[in-house]
């Protein structure tokens, strides 16, 4: 009887562990993903205001470089920093620490490898792959420097969260994006403000800026490495080594583990891609417009739009990159209450984080757009429908990385490609239709659909407790409906009063919206001991702080 007491005790200490880990993982994940988001957005501000009247066509360039560069970055990556993730996450778990450090090892030559082949490549084709503007040459082969060093890069990010350690990623990532901005920002001033050159050579300049953010992030992680050096030799020396698996077997496993994370890692992008080699044949044929009048109206949804609601969706991102390793651990011991209990804290963790900030995007869309881009009825249109749509590419995010972290990587790729095929299917009728909306409907509708493919599929594998789920979801969708309700109510209110198109009133107005609609959802959530189920007892101390009883 003390015997099932004490396992039961333990397998409870251990589930609590594993909630812990996730929480503690997601807080860094998501701390480093909206600083570094935030602060890519942060400078379109200054960066829009020095390219003047051309910042549209400049923005427009800006984004058909990066789709290209981030689907050959994704290539050169190859989806081995988590396929090592989590091969590390599942040797740690049996300790034999050996084996993750030879995957850490071989995994860095591969992607030295792979870079250099990505980065000549890209260089090579640029010419060939321009969409019809040779405008976007120079940008691609700035881009291809990156390339050099993010694969490396990442892969060591992938080896720390494999220890379930997210700060050296998040931290990285930070001091990644602040070399990367103060890069660009400087070279768009001295060559549109000092030199009065051209908005080409600022965008090419901008895009190089990856460059030296990789190697800014590259430096923290080399020395977070050396730092815990002593720690993980400890570790390697103490490992039980009964496993004996040769250097062919290492790369074959980290090969075939790393495929499918490079489609699914690479699945907004590619949808990114239809939307670039398609949006302006389909334009052209159903309307008259111009080049110049297609660029601005991509420019709106790709790259104004998006920058923005990658924020809320790096937060899905981050969660996702912390699951896998947990799941992994989970799975190699066969446990299938933690995987359950684990899948269902990620997909409640992902909503009661993703619906406010979401519906609450779409609420202040008026002034935030004001801020960041001025004054544009249809750009802060786009922006709205954007921050709906960006609630199915957060769940993408996050259900098909559960399902590779549980090894279902053939599920998560086959529902992928259904999604890819009904975009596919629905983009030419939806752009026809919408115009610049189309390219946003036709990806919510394809990601929907793989993402309740997935879910499905976790179900059945793990009998997730829906009601439990559907329960709790409904009143977070109810309280992100409240918070939606009264943060548009202030920015209707307040424009009554204050010009619709200034940036000082766009500041006054969100501050009041978000504040407002923040403090409703906060307050529901806490007053209901929501948040306590979801985010675990510490959030006791916000409630008795806001004396909320």
């Amino acid at each position: 009887m003390n015997e099932d007491v004490k396992l039961t005790d333990q397998m409870a200490s251990e589930q609590s562990n594993a909630k812990r880990k996730m929480l503690q993982g997601s807080a860094w994940m998501t701390a480093g993903s909206i600083f570094s988001r935030v602060l890519g957005a942060i400078y379109i501000i200054p960066w829009n205001m020095w390219l003047g009247p051309d910042r549209l066509q400049a923005n427009a360039l800006y984004s058909m470089g990066y789709n290209v560069y981030s689907f050959f970055l994704m290539i050169a990556v190859a989806g081995v920093p988590s396929a090592v993730a989590k091969q590390v996450a599942h040797y740690n778990a049996q300790n034999e620490y050996g084996i993750g450090r030879r995957l850490f090892k071989y995994g860095m030559a591969l992607m030295a490898i792979m870079g250099v082949v990505c980065a000549v490549i890209l260089w090579i084709i640029a010419p060939y792959i321009t969409s019809g503007d040779k405008n976007v040459i120079p940008v691609f082969r700035s881009l291809s420097w990156a390339l050099l060093i993010i694969p490396m890069m990442s892969l060591i990010r992938g080896f720390f969260q494999g220890y379930q350690e997210m700060a050296p990623s998040a931290i990285s990532q930070f001091f990644e994006q602040i070399a990367r901005v103060i890069y660009m920002l400087a070279a768009t001033f001295i060559i549109m403000k000092v030199s009065h050159g051209s908005y080409i050579t600022g965008v090419t300049q901008s895009t190089f800026a990856a460059f030296i953010g990789a190697l800014g992030g590259m430096l923290v992680l080399v020395w977070y490495f050396y730092r815990r050096k002593p720690e993980l030799d400890r570790l390697v020396a103490n490992s039980d080594n009964k496993l004996t698996i040769s250097t062919q077997q290492i790369i074959k496993e980290v090969i075939r583990e790393s495929i499918p994370f490079i489609i699914i890692g690479a699945a907004i992008t590619i949808f990114g891609l239809i939307d670039q080699y398609t949006f302006f044949g389909i334009m052209t044929h159903v309307t008259n417009y111009t080049r110049t009048v297609q660029n601005e109206l991509w420019a709106l949804f790709s790259f104004n739009a998006n920058k923005l609601v990658m924020i809320i969706i790096s937060i899905a991102s981050a969660m996702s990159i912390t699951a896998i390793p947990l799941l992994s651990e989970a799975y190699t011991r066969n446990d299938k209450k933690a995987l359950s209990e684990q899948t269902s804290d990620t997909l409640q963790l992902f909503f009661f984080v993703m619906l406010p900030c979401a519906l609450g995007m779409a609420a202040v869309a008026h002034p935030l757009y004001v801020i960041f881009y001025g004054y544009d009825p249809v750009g802060i249109y786009v922006l709205q429908f954007s921050a709906y749509e960006s609630i199915f590419l957060g769940l993408f995010t996050v259900v098909s990385a559960i399902l590779q972290g549980v090894y279902q990587n053939k599920k998560a790729i086959v529902y992928f490609f259904i999604g890819m095929i009904i975009k596919l299917i629905v983009q030419y009728p939806l752009v026809a239709w919408l115009g610049a909306f189309g390219p946003l409907a036709a990806t919510a509708i394809g990601m929907g659909v793989s993402s309740w493919l997935m879910i499905r599929s976790l179900h059945k594998m793990f009998h997730l407790n829906v009601r439990l789920i559907q329960a709790r979801l409904n009143k977070m969708m109810i309280y992100a409906l409240i918070t939606f309700f009264i943060a548009l109510l202030a920015v209707k209110v307040i424009y009554l009063f204050l010009p619709m198109d200034s940036r000082i009133s766009a500041i006054i107005t969100i501050i009041i919206a978000a504040g407002l609609g923040g403090y409703v959802y906060v307050y529901c959530s806490l007053k209901t001991r929501l948040a306590d189920k979801i985010l675990g007892d510490r959030v006791a101390g916000l409630r008795r702080r806001l004396r909320i009883k």
